[in-house]
């Protein structure tokens, strides 16, 4: 590799990791609009949950097809690109599998990325088949049409074109290896690649140069190609997934937060000596007061919005939800996507007014997600238990009702009508308080 080559690889390599960076830098700050909620109570079972859920893959292999398949690709993808830093320390210096100095420990190394790899091949081939051809109903849903499904099969190509471009490259190295090419030393084993380089028999080896050249050059750019493809695609969550886990809410599952302000207006009603100025501290001039619930992506918390950037689309959520089999609109999945779609929406409109958001005059509410879908949601929790890296669709469906109810009064007439009986009765049913006990009379 002459020096022209060295400073090409290192411009791709710069070019490659700082559109990665502005892109992480954007990330963090989209993720940061949401309002602060404190994740940092017991550290020691926030990390179990990371290296179980996250690391561990734990709730994947609840369906054991898709969660060996996943694992397979997961653990191949992961230790395979173990071999990035070689390829990077040889496009810089211009070397030639330069860590092949370790001996046999790097022959088992190479041999046991080439089982990963066609495994992993094997693994994409099941994917495929099962998104494209047997149509899994999670993935034929009405809210995976468009860019989803689109991105869905770009993950796909862009894998399995990794992994035979790993094994092309492999392959035409053993061939150099064994006819005793320059600059091509023999290391390593090709337990895959092997059955693959007789093909280049007859070839020139010049030709055969070329090809494992074009290879390593295509699989290099391939990998930068798909790191900052990420930021755009469901496959964020290889990312996002570790924090995800980590920080997701460790409460008991259906336990609801209580709004400080509405706790110190009750507090206030039943005390009437309380100070109504001591409850909460004195606003600014010019402040706006805190809004009950959430109607756009900036009322939601930082969580909830790193949920949203970490959705896998997998569907888990929406096949386990009873409102979603009984044909009601609501999609758990759809919730989540939404939510990370005006979440992008609003970055964009940051990014073009110069760090500053412009009211453009649409909200996470009624534009992206309906009242419909909403109020559909029976609570049970089920989207949450089934997502695989630990997502909550729910607290983002409870704080935009939270929204409709204290905010707008737009709570439907079942719901209108069962809080009038609270208020004036103390029970949901309609009768006189005088009257709440009379069951025990026939009993």
């Amino acid at each position: 590799m002459n020096y022209i080559d060295n400073i090409l690889f290192v411009i791709l390599l710069a070019l490659g990791f700082g559109y990665f960076a502005i892109n992480v830098k954007k990330l963090v700050r989209n993720i940061k609009l949401g309002h602060d909620v404190d994740r940092k109570d017991n550290p020691s079972e926030r990390w179990k949950n990371m290296a179980m859920i996250a690391l561990g893959q734990s709730k994947m292999v609840r369906r054991p097809v898709a969660g060996v398949l996943h694992i397979i690709v997961y653990v191949g993808f992961v230790i395979i690109n173990i071999e990035l830093l070689e390829i990077i320390v040889d496009g810089i210096f211009g070397t030639h599998r330069l860590f092949s100095f370790m001996g046999g420990f790097y022959s088992f190394l190479i041999g046991f990325f080439e089982i990963l790899a066609f495994g992993v091949i094997v693994a994409i081939v099941a994917f495929y088949t099962r998104r494209n051809i047997i149509k899994l109903k999670r993935f034929i849903h009405s809210d995976l049409k468009g860019w989803p499904k689109s991105d869905a099969n770009y993950i796909l190509y862009f894998e399995i074109s990794l992994m035979v471009l790993f094994l092309t490259m492999n392959a035409a190295d053993h061939y150099l290896q064994g006819v005793g090419a320059h600059h091509y030393i023999k290391a390593g084993a090709f337990p895959i690649s092997s059955f693959i380089s007789p093909i280049f028999s007859g070839m020139s080896e010049g030709t055969v140069i070329f090809i494992e050249r074009a290879a390593w050059w295509l699989h290099i750019i391939g990998i930068l190609a798909f790191m900052n493809y990420l930021y755009f695609s469901k496959h964020l969550h290889i990312l996002l997934a570790f924090p995800n886990t980590y920080f997701a809410n460790l409460k008991p599952k259906g336990k609801f937060e209580n709004l400080e302000s509405v706790t110190n207006e009750v507090k206030m009603m039943m005390d009437p000596n309380a100070d109504p100025f001591a409850a909460a501290p004195p606003m600014a001039e010019g402040e706006v007061p805190a809004k009950f619930g959430a109607s756009d992506v900036q009322d939601l918390n930082w969580v909830q919005l790193l949920n949203a950037y970490t959705c896998t689309e997998c569907g888990r959520c929406t096949d386990s939800c009873p409102a979603n089999i009984t044909g009601k609109k609501l999609s758990p999945r759809k919730i989540m996507m939404s939510t990370r779609d005006r979440l992008e929406e609003v970055g964009k409109n940051i990014d073009k007014n110069k760090g500053t958001f412009v009211d453009d005059g649409k909200s996470l509410l009624n534009d992206y997600i309906t009242p419909e879908e909403l109020w559909a949601c029976t609570t049970c929790n089920g989207c949450v238990e089934a997502c695989p890296v630990n997502i909550d669709p729910l607290s983002i469906i409870m704080d935009m009702r939270r929204y409709l109810v204290m905010e707008q009064s737009a709570a439907p007439v079942e719901l209108n009508g069962m809080m009038t009986n609270i208020e004036n009765n103390g029970a949901p049913w309609q009768y006189s308080q005088m009257d709440r006990l009379n069951w025990k009379d026939e009993a």
